[in-house]
């Protein structure tokens, strides 16, 4: 590492890189000792200790880094669940790092650059994941991106809308249509994957002077696994005029050479959001909204696209990983989380109480299951229900049993999906 960061002209750069490799080897070393307090200066009580004096050298700050992030001396010991991020990683990392020393560059060199990143990392995005001619909105909350589409959406029904703000959806309000899959947190208005059902719903709420606006579908939900009829839905909101919105974790197999219709027809829909992040193992890059619209005014006043370098900055740490995965590496990692995902169904089918509640997906690198207790009389897919000779509260603690079993599992699946990037997402039901 020494000897490549010899070869950058940029001294700062160089330097940079290489506090960045010692700190995350002090901070990924579990072997540290702590620093001896005799011989401290007395000074004002009124002034916090880490501020007392001429300041902390950078080992005894990554120390205290440390220490926090293992716990307190005096609490019991815990097992640290530090992941090894490896060296992609570090890459992600050093984004971060390298961002705050590209902001400082004057103003035309920091314009180039960041158009450069920003073009990029779009271009290669599109192109990956098969969403041809599209823009990008780089966001760190997951769901920033659907916020952003949303105002495109009613910027793009509602002409008036910029003059007269939000008066004139009470003439005719906006609908949005969320899947009945959809993740927790979004709200939802309708929620049905009947397809007919919901054209009916949309029908109601147009004749009682409502707009369709929006439709949320989902390509592979960590909750339940499901990726809804994406190219029947792409039908419907065209008749409609509805923004068609996916998201989901299959949408990551879109890399890969075989994809299914369903998964596939997401390619033609309005927008996307995705997660490289969680999909490829890499920490602290942001999320990816795709989309395709045709007036830039519209996509700024929505807040889609930016002019701040700062905001344009956002796809760097992406920007320097998939140069360093390349395109072989980021399909190798989907491909293994989809065939971890296809072996452990194949394992859980064979143990008993086991239950895998989604089948139909084609590479998907989702496994949801369920345990549940057979009990005498039962039906096995059913829950429990009580045996002749079984009191009720006999069945209640079984009941209350699985429940807890259930929950723990989800509870371990969650801590594995975390420090094993790239693997598959698991959720019991």
């Amino acid at each position: 590492m020494d000897a490549s960061l010899e070869k950058i002209a940029d001294p700062t750069l160089a330097e940079m890189g290489k506090n960045l490799k010692e700190a995350m080897k002090m901070l990924e070393d579990s072997q540290r000792r702590t620093e001896e307090e005799n011989g401290k200066k007395l000074v004002s009580g009124d002034i916090p200790g880490p501020l007392q004096g001429s300041g902390q050298d950078m080992v005894s700050i990554l120390q205290l880094v440390q220490n926090l992030m293992h716990g307190d001396e005096d609490e019991e010991p815990q097992s640290p669940r530090i992941q090894n991020i490896g060296e992609q990683g570090h890459m992600a990392l050093l984004g971060h790092s390298l961002g705050a020393y590209i902001s400082t560059l004057d103003k035309e060199k920091l314009r180039k650059l960041t158009t450069r990143i920003l073009s990029d990392t779009t271009l290669w995005l599109c192109r990956i994941f098969r969403y041809e001619n599209g823009c990008a909105y780089f966001h760190e909350e997951e769901r920033e991106g659907l916020a952003k589409i949303c105002r495109l959406a009613i910027h793009s029904r509602y002409e008036d809308f910029v003059v007269d703000g939000f008066n004139v959806l009470y003439n005719k309000k906006p609908v949005i249509y969320l899947s009945a899959a959809a993740r927790p947190g979004l709200g939802q208005y309708l929620c049905n994957q009947d397809v007919a059902f919901l054209e009916k719903l949309i029908k109601d709420d147009v004749e009682r002077g409502r707009l369709p606006l929006l439709l949320v579908a989902n390509a592979g939900t960590t909750a339940v696994g499901h990726t809804d009829k994406i190219g029947r839905l792409k039908e419907l909101c065209e008749q409609y005029g509805i923004w068609l919105h996916v998201e989901g974790v299959n949408l990551a197999t879109l890399a890969l050479g075989y994809v299914s219709s369903s998964v596939l027809a997401a390619t033609k829909c309005d927008s996307m959001t995705m997660t490289p992040g969680p999909w490829l193992g890499l920490p602290a890059v942001p999320a990816v909204t795709l989309y395709k619209h045709d007036d830039p005014a519209l996509t700024l006043v929505a807040g889609l696209t930016s002019n701040k370098p700062a905001d344009k900055l956002r796809a760097l740490p992406l920007w320097l990983s998939l140069q360093y995965l390349g395109l072989d590496g980021i399909v190798e990692r989907i491909k293994h989380a989809c065939q971890l995902s296809h072996r452990l169904q194949e394992s859980l089918k064979k143990v008993n109480y086991i239950k895998i509640l989604v089948e139909d997906e084609l590479s998907s690198p989702v496994v949801v299951f369920r345990f549940f207790q057979e009990l005498p009389g039962s039906d096995p897919v059913l829950k429990a229900v009580p045996a002749p000779n079984m009191t009720p509260s006999a069945v209640s603690r079984e009941r209350h049993s699985c429940d807890a079993l259930n929950r723990w599992v989800r509870s371990a699946a969650a801590c594995l999906s975390f420090r094993v990037p790239g693997h598959p997402c698991l959720t019991c039901w």
